[in-house]
């Protein structure tokens, strides 16, 4: 397929055009956000993606006010869930309310009904919990009863959890794991960085955050996103990282033994949407290489199911996305 410059750089004025309102999304959200300026580029890149995206850290890094603060940003209905080990799959989709009166049945929609949805540490509650968001996250619907009732939209998952070596949490089922576009590792602050949180956060801190983009403007960034373009050579490095994780031997990487399970289809789709929407959020109307990589560990970490082997070895999932940027050959 030919590469069209011109559509290439038609593509990259419509972004510029968008910058501005990105830059104010941005300057809204660091009101609050001290740091974590990745963090944020991921849950824009969701955003813009139309995917979701798991946040892992341990508790006090900012996670759910980064979520809640974006929220805010955007113009959308937001509900945040805090999800415990008593919670029903009835308390998030909704269940019938019987009406004596009319001796029916009647829907009572849950707070999944939303644009945007904080599952706030969602591994804090048994798998029957997180499996009731699995059809809301895939088909972006829900069925109560005998019905089945479309979600708003747009709608994101934007779930936090703490690891799950963490006392009283539960592992993700891997179906939903699966779910999430990208799972992004929150780490602890540098120490600037926290000086700025303790001189921010240790007084009276009155931020106001304004809603600054629509519904409508995330739509066309999406269409936008349909326009970037991302070359063949940069969709076979795509192929080859997600079908090393399933056939290691085949591309010199020695990991038979480590790797039970390799990345889904779905990590093909979300490591070229993801790709993109970074080359987006950067101001360019095509997707490099140097993109692909900036994303596959939040894309790639959480679909490769490790054997007991590799966990007796101390090898981790991101220790094997690692191996495989350094050993696939870059286009």
């Amino acid at each position: 397929m030919a590469i069209d410059h011109v559509e290439i750089t038609k593509t990259t004025d419509l972004i510029h055009e968008h910058t501005k309102v990105i830059e104010q999304v941005r300057s809204e959200v660091m009101k609050l956000l001290v740091g974590q300026e990745r963090m944020l580029d991921r849950m824009l890149i969701a955003l813009f993606a139309g995917g979701h995206i798991l946040l892992e850290g341990v508790p006090g890094l900012a996670k759910t006010m980064a979520v809640k603060t974006l929220a805010q940003a955007l113009a959308l209905k937001f509900q945040r869930i805090s999800f415990t080990p008593d919670l029903l799959p009835a308390d998030l989709i909704g269940t019938q309310v019987y009406d004596p009166r009319t001796g029916a049945f009647t829907p009572k929609q849950g707070p999944v009904f939303t644009n945007f949805l904080l599952a706030d540490e969602i591994n804090r509650a048994p798998a029957k919990v997180q499996s009731a968001l699995l059809e809301a996250m895939q088909e972006h619907q829900v069925t109560i009863g005998d019905k089945t009732y479309p979600l708003p939209e747009p709608f994101l998952v934007m779930a936090t959890q703490n690891p799950i070596e963490q006392e009283g949490t539960y592992p993700l089922p891997e179906a939903q794991i699966d779910r999430f576009m990208l799972k992004c590792k929150i780490s602890y602050p540098s120490k600037d960085d926290e000086r700025r949180i303790m001189n921010r956060f240790t007084r009276k801190l009155d931020a106001q955050i304004n809603a600054v983009m629509t519904a409508a403007q995330i739509f066309q960034l999406r269409e936008l996103l349909d326009q970037v373009y991302c070359d063949e050579k940069v969709g076979d490095y795509i192929l080859d990282l997600v079908f090393a994780t399933r056939e290691p031997s085949a591309y010199n990487l020695k990991a038979d033994h480590q790797i039970e399970y390799g990345a889904s289809p779905r990590a093909t789709l979300y490591l070229n949407l993801a790709a993109r929407a970074n080359a987006l959020l950067h101001g360019r109307g095509y997707a490099t290489p140097q993109d692909v990589k900036e994303i596959a560990h939040d894309v790639l970490r959480h679909r490769i199911i490790l054997t007991y082997e590799a966990e007796a070895e101390e090898v981790t999932s991101e220790d094997l996305v690692t191996r495989l940027l350094e050993t696939i050959p870059v286009p």
